[in-house]
């Protein structure tokens, strides 16, 4: 009898091993950090998160709170759906709200056309880890996602004024991972780092996850701003030339509304999601004003402290 080993037998699925990668981070975040919290923006990362979370805990409660920056432009949808997962899991939800850094003056609303809150989240964002001491923010970013997300470590370091220098960043040999810290300076943690969007979309579909019907084609009313279709709502003053038609659309990622971009679909399910993803040749990203704006928009928004 042969007594070769059967490596073959011992193989974890390519969703089992991402999935058993960030569980392992997870409780590396729980071992190492005293006050870590997840970034949650109600979009499919961070439910994602949420989801592994509960796993890499099970059968307690996992060990961090839900902090949620709300630009106060965010999808109803959205927000509804947040609440209804911090309670069914039983999660701590702190909200920090960007209207309450504008009115104290710590950030200055946008004006013109192409206005957005998107970016004064930094500084709501920043606030809130000092305000309540949190030492390390685990965020729902890929590395596939955009080229500023690839330089990421998964144990992102970030300086006493909360910012990344993408040329100062720890070495991470195998799974061994360096939270040490000074004073002051925190740790932004990407379980999902070595995920694509397909990988997200086929674990969602093995494990049942519940996402929010923004991910789902749906009917509503859209206009045509550039090349990227963007929902009627208030926070979206139409231009000149501008007019709003229904049509059948999805969105591939969830933000502020005022720079998420859809596209039309008539997915109505997670397979027919996943069968459509395989198709598109544009990132989930190119879907975002707030990355258009410049060649290193993503990776300039880091630097001062972005998820």
């Amino acid at each position: 009898m042969s007594t070769q080993p059967q490596h073959h037998s011992y193989r974890k699925s390519h969703l089992a091993q991402l999935e058993a990668e960030a569980v392992y981070i997870m409780r590396e975040v729980a071992a190492q950090f005293e006050r870590p919290a997840i970034l949650f923006s109600g979009g499919k990362d961070s439910i994602t998160l949420v989801h592994l979370a509960r796993k890499a805990f099970a059968p307690g409660k996992f060990p961090f709170p839900l902090l949620h920056i709300d630009t106060g432009h965010n999808f109803a949808e959205a927000l509804e759906f947040r609440d209804w997962l911090a309670e069914s899991t039983g999660a701590e939800l702190i909200v920090r709200y960007v209207q309450d850094s504008i009115d104290q003056g710590r950030a200055v609303e946008e004006t013109g056309p192409l206005a957005s809150r998107n970016s004064l989240q930094i500084v709501t964002l920043l606030d809130a880890i000092s305000e309540l001491k949190i030492d390390c923010a685990i965020g729902g970013a890929r590395r596939d996602e955009e080229k500023a997300r690839a330089k990421e470590r998964f144990f992102s370091h970030r300086d006493a004024f909360g910012q990344w220098d993408p040329k100062n960043q720890r070495p991470e040999l195998w799974n061994i991972f360096n939270g040490r810290k000074a004073q002051r300076e925190h740790f932004r943690v990407f379980p999902l780092s070595n995920w694509t969007e397909m990988d997200v979309w086929q674990y969602i579909t093995r494990e049942g996850i519940a996402l929010p019907s923004l991910y789902f084609a749906h009917p509503r009313r859209v206009f045509r701003r550039g090349s990227m279709l963007m929902a009627e709502s208030e926070h979206l003053p139409l231009l000149a030339g501008e007019a709003t038609e229904e049509r059948t659309i999805r969105f591939r990622t969830v933000g502020d509304i005022t720079c998420t971009g859809a596209i039309e679909s008539v997915a109505e399910s997670v397979d027919a999601i996943i069968s459509e993803t395989a198709a598109l040749r544009v990132t989930e990203r190119g879907g975002r004003a707030d990355d258009q704006r410049s060649e290193a928009a993503m990776e300039d928004r880091k630097r001062q402290g972005y998820f």
